[in-house]
């Protein structure tokens, strides 16, 4: 298997395939999550395939509990979440198309855990993340009012910068 990046304390990934047509990731939830701050991929697609497990997602404001063998396709611009609320690891396979800059994403994400620069909870803080959205809001985007979110973002991207956190941009 390829590289395994962590992207909370409890998920992770590691790349299967990473191309310009699609990145493809054998992803895994651990148990007890909590939905991930609802969110959108403007430019791509997204395909889960559960393997093990069960995995619960929301779309649009709609819950699918998914078991082994069932699919999900998240079409861009879709607002979503995906998480794992049972009792045991869940596993899916995990399909982007196109890639964009969806694998550097997950390694800056992976980076910040690496280093320790997470907090209490083991996740990134605000400012980390201010740094990260902005940069990367052509793979990933928080749902809400952009004109809202855009400015605030840009605001903890700059205090972010100050205290020292990067993007590698790449």
């Amino acid at each position: 298997m390829g590289e395994t990046l962590n992207l909370t304390p409890s998920e992770s990934l590691t790349v299967t395939e990473n191309t310009p047509a699609a990145l493809e990731v054998e992803g895994r939830w651990g148990p007890h999550g909590s939905p991930p701050p609802k969110h959108f991929h403007p430019d791509q697609d997204e395909r889960f395939e559960v393997l093990v497990g069960e995995l619960h997602a929301r779309l649009d404001g709609t819950e699918h509990v998914l078991a082994p063998g069932e699919v999900l396709e998240i079409p861009r611009r879709t607002v979503h979440q995906m998480w794992n609320p049972g009792e045991v690891e869940a596993r899916a396979s995990w399909r982007t198309t196109p890639a964009l800059r969806t694998a550097s994403w997950f390694r800056e994400i992976d980076g910040l855990h690496r280093s320790g620069r997470v907090g209490a909870n083991g996740m990134p803080g605000p400012l980390a993340y201010g740094v990260m959205l902005s940069e990367y809001r052509d793979v990933f985007r928080l749902a809400g009012p952009d004109v809202l979110l855009r400015p605030t973002l840009g605001v903890l991207g700059l205090l972010g910068r100050a205290r020292g956190y990067s993007a590698t941009a790449s």
